[in-house]
């Protein structure tokens, strides 16, 4: 699985000058937040702000989501609504509980791209509560769409009530099933955020443990993090020889005209083409 993980960074959705600045940010996916970053009365005006940042995509380095509203929240059909369209690779959807409710956002999100003419959009999976632990596995395999589960740390304890903590014990099952039920599934994994940012030995020890459980990267709340979470998850020698194969293959194909082939037996395309290329490139050093 080719592709560069290893950070993705909340921005929200609500504040021009952060989105401004994303532009410029290093995270291998910048997410604009339309969910707990951004206040109730304030959620119409941060979808007109995301909506105009996705139209300028070509500016921002970085692969492009947004975290919607939760699929209880009723909001999440008005932010699709919002944010279906070009510019953007993919959503995050938050508290997942079920594989039935990302079944009904794909139904969704089907009619709208086919609507708007738009390409088949990846959807992330955040599981944050006890009842999302549980079905991990069914909600990652629950959609092709699906290309990995979020672990949230803080709603997961609420609904346990358990106060949190740096290394809170109550949540070391849930941490450790996650990326294994991901897995199965053959999807990818991203740890929760670290919160304190003046900690970054915190950071760096947090990061360890995550990928020592089979994280492939980790969520973030600040630029100042992307540095130390890069260094962590530095690509696996099996990735970036797969990386090498999908250039090598897509390159071929296009040679001979064709938009689309299959290595070892998998479809590639110019997605993950480009995914492999920025793969090789973060270990190439300068």
């Amino acid at each position: 699985m080719s592709r560069l993980l290893r950070s993705l960074l909340f921005v929200p959705g609500n504040n021009p000058r952060f989105l401004e600045k994303a532009r410029t940010l290093a995270a291998d996916i910048v997410c604009f937040d339309l969910e707990d970053s951004v206040p109730l009365e304030e959620k119409n005006a941060a979808r007109k702000l995301v909506m105009e940042a996705l139209g300028m995509r070509p500016s921002y380095r970085s692969e492009i989501y947004v975290r919607t509203n939760s699929p209880a929240s009723g909001m999440i059909g008005d932010d699709l609504r919002a944010i279906v369209r070009r510019g953007i690779d993919g959503i995050v959807i938050p508290k997942v509980n079920s594989a039935a409710e990302i079944k009904k956002i794909e139904k969704a999100l089907a009619l709208l791209e086919k609507k708007r003419k738009v390409k088949p959009i990846e959807l992330m999976a955040s599981i944050e509560s006890s009842e999302g632990v549980v079905n991990a596995y069914q909600i990652a395999s629950s959609s092709r769409r699906i290309s990995a589960l979020v672990f949230g740390v803080f709603d997961l304890l609420n609904d346990l009530g358990v106060e949190y903590s740096k290394e809170p014990e109550g949540a070391r099952y849930a941490r450790a099933k996650v990326p294994i039920d991901a897995r199965a599934a053959g999807k990818y994994s991203l740890d929760a955020i670290w919160q304190d940012l003046g900690d970054s030995a915190g950071l760096e020890k947090d990061c360890a443990t995550a990928k020592s459980l089979g994280y492939a990267g980790k969520t973030i709340i600040h630029p100042d993090q992307i540095s130390a979470v890069h260094g962590a998850f530095y690509p696996a020698s099996s990735e970036i020889e797969w990386a090498r194969k999908v250039i090598s293959g897509y390159e071929s194909a296009k040679g001979m005209r064709k938009g689309a082939t299959k290595v070892e037996g998998k479809m590639i395309d110019e997605v993950h083409y480009k995914r492999a290329k920025s793969l090789l490139a973060s270990v190439a050093g300068p």
